[in-house]
């Protein structure tokens, strides 16, 4: 028995009500005009017919897949709500490779690589990867927009300690803290204290960016520096006013780096410690111009830990990567500290010819 619209008793909206290939449907339309809900039935009943010839695959729409992913998902729907607005009502099994290509042209336009990867590419490949899980379409291999290598810079204690120095009194405590636990500035802006234990020199960042909580001992530097204000409670680092810092703005997509809160005074303070360059301008007056940004302290402290542990695991676990080859990268930023290693290789007979060749055992 098809489809027929009915009306129930208290209510003003039309009932779609029958059994279409042994299914049994009583659903509401959601409106009163009976055009429109004649119009519904029919895309309804289509739909029906459709699944149950072709499957699931064949009808389940983007916004569907969307919001089962944010209720059943363990992912967050922090860049959703343009993607959702974009493909809506678009069918699954429709959206490919141009699709979300064309997609991320149209929603940011001027938006480079990285941000393209991280609010079309990565929140796509996610719901779609549920949705394969679900059943609703296949597994998407997705090719990403390539980033530029870049260089990993990182501070040496001398340029650490001018940039610590340089600090205005509120953003002191913050850099240091950035510089020994190796947080990201997400983590560290927004700390509270109920996450810290000073008696047991610890820190703990609930919620990270690889979604795994993850505990860091504090340096005695850091524990010296977080004892000297009285406050215990609340916000661990506050701005100059001596208030929290302001939370992202869950509707602006573009607000979604913590590093923007404080990059006034990291600036400055880099500026000061002299810790960059000029250039002229078109106007010929100096600028300067730092290559120094808050997720380097993140670089310095990794970068440190290394040198000092020759650690790989342990790094991984403490600076919460995924993956251990996102880990590999500071390795090469130390390559000095290998020096030994090499000034041990033989001469051989070509070598050294004023008799400084090491002596080999008999």
């Amino acid at each position: 028995m098809p489809l027929k619209l009915v009306h129930r008793p208290k209510s003003p909206y039309w009932i779609m009500r029958g059994t279409v290939r042994g299914q049994s449907i009583e659903e509401t339309t959601g409106t009163s005009n009976k055009e429109a809900a004649e119009a519904i039935r029919i895309q309804r009943e289509t739909e029906i017919l459709t699944e149950s010839v072709y499957g699931k695959k064949a009808t389940v729409t983007f916004a569907v897949a969307a919001i089962d992913y944010l209720e059943h998902g363990s992912g967050e729907g922090r860049f959703l709500k343009p993607l959702a607005d974009h493909f809506g009502t678009t069918l699954l099994r429709e959206i490919e490779q141009h699709a979300i290509d064309l997609a991320g042209k149209k929603l940011y336009p001027k938006a480079g690589p990285a941000t393209l990867n991280r609010q079309v590419y990565t929140p796509m490949a996610a719901i779609l990867r549920h949705a394969a899980r679900k059943g609703w379409c296949p597994v998407p291999t997705l090719a990403r927009p390539k980033q530029p290598k870049g260089k990993v810079r990182w501070m040496k204690s001398e340029e650490a300690d001018r940039l610590i120095d340089a600090c205005a009194p509120h953003l002191r405590p913050l850099v240091v803290f950035m510089l020994y636990t190796g947080a990201r500035a997400g983590e560290a802006v927004w700390l509270d204290w109920s996450n810290v234990d000073l008696n047991k020199a610890r820190v703990t960042f609930p919620k990270t960016k690889n979604g795994e909580p993850r505990s860091v001992p504090l340096h005695p530097r850091v524990v010296e520096e977080l004892r000297k204000p009285n406050r215990r409670n609340g916000a661990v680092f506050v701005t100059h006013k001596g208030v929290p810092y302001e939370r992202p703005d869950p509707d602006n997509d573009v607000d979604t780096s913590a590093g923007t809160r404080i990059g006034s005074a990291f600036f400055g303070a880099c500026k000061r410690a002299g810790l960059g360059w000029t250039l002229p301008d078109k106007g010929g007056r100096s600028v300067f111009k730092t290559d120094i940004t808050p997720h380097v302290c993140r670089h310095t402290w990794a970068s440190w830990h290394y040198q000092a542990n020759r650690d790989f695991t342990k790094l991984q676990e403490l600076g919460g990567w995924k993956t251990l080859a996102m880990v590999m990268r500071y390795a090469h930023t130390n390559v000095e500290t290998h020096s030994e290693s090499i000034n041990a290789l033989p001469w051989g007979k070509s070598g050294d010819q004023t008799g400084n060749e090491p002596k080999r055992a008999a």
